[in-house]
């Protein structure tokens, strides 16, 4: 009789990381657990400790202590020539601006293990860069530069690919392109390891989520079942109502489960509640009855609310 399956496989792991920078510790006891095959949203405040993780995993720090491994493998200083599975994106990538894009992959192409024949061409594809490849980088937008660094990110086939901040200067239209970008390589089973501010955008992309905050990891799973356990009602009201709202919404599921988001310049504000959207109606009757009045309500569970709640910057 066939047991039960074991847990996924790992592309990225750590086991009580640790870096600090003179008295100021950035990672505290981080233990980490990326699957393969998915999209992993990697999220947290500024100075969580997020870039110190990423620079730790590609070689460019060390950390002080804890453990790392790479697709299950024991990773250290002395393994860098493993990073030929890993590509990544680390802020803003650099160009010769007077080659085109087409040679600027090219000439990257040439610093490292050959990429396969074609590549060039392909990467450029699944960017969305062919039509654009043979102009001069130097009249490229920002969008288009992040895109084209993910292409360099993508030359060599990795099995892992970092990405930090992917979306920065991307429009709409580009923002979605890159979504199905990734689930794509997903898909093929390659593992997405994404940090990002833009939480919408990451409950839309990723399959598996980390928090982290001042240097320790707080929340991880698979998002879909961590919203299904965070539900929340949402209410708007006049700001001058605010007050009088948060306290009766204290009363009803106590203040560690109630925080505002600040005004959108238009009067109002809104006030979330950590409740099961089941009890909207009960929300609204219970500021009805301080003589309060919602300009708009609504309900459910998003990954913004859950990272507010966690990281205590509610």
């Amino acid at each position: 009789m066939s047991g039960a399956p074991g847990p996924a496989p790992l592309a990225f792991a750590t086991r009580g990381l640790a870096r600090a920078y003179g008295t100021t510790h950035a990672l505290v006891g981080l233990d980490l657990a990326v699957p393969q095959g998915v999209v992993y949203g990697f999220l947290g405040p500024n100075g969580a400790g997020k870039t110190t993780t990423i620079r730790c995993l590609l070689g460019l720090i060390r950390p002080d202590a804890g453990t790392m491994e790479l697709f299950g493998e024991p990773y250290t200083a002395r393994d860098r020539h493993r990073l030929e599975q890993v590509g990544s994106l680390v802020e803003s990538p650099a160009f010769y601006p007077y080659l085109s894009g087409r040679d600027n992959l090219r000439v990257i192409g040439s610093t490292g293990a050959a990429p396969a024949r074609g590549r060039v061409e392909e990467v450029l594809e699944l960017v969305g860069l062919r039509d654009r490849a043979g102009d001069r980088v130097g009249g490229y937008s920002m969008g288009m530069r992040q895109r084209l660094g993910i292409a360099a990110a993508l030359l060599s086939d990795p099995r892992l690919l970092v990405l930090d901040e992917p979306a920065n200067g991307l429009d709409p239209a580009g923002i979605v392109a890159m979504r199905e970008t990734l689930r794509y390589l997903a898909a093929q089973g390659k593992t997405v390891f994404v940090s990002s501010h833009i939480l919408p955008e990451v409950q839309q992309l990723a399959d598996v989520v980390g928090i982290i905050d001042h240097g320790r990891l707080v929340r991880q799973g698979r998002l879909d079942e961590m919203l299904r356990e965070t539900g929340h009602v949402r209410v708007r009201v006049l700001s001058a109502d605010a007050g009088p709202a948060r306290e009766a919404l204290e009363r009803l599921a106590g203040r560690d489960a109630v925080w505002e988001a600040a005004g959108q310049g238009d009067g109002d504000g809104w006030i979330t509640v950590r409740v099961e959207p089941s009890r909207a109606g009960e929300v609204n009757r219970v500021l009805a009855q301080a003589g309060i009045y919602a300009t708009g309500l609504d309900s459910g569970s998003d990954l913004e609310s859950l990272f507010l709640s966690l990281t205590g910057n509610a």
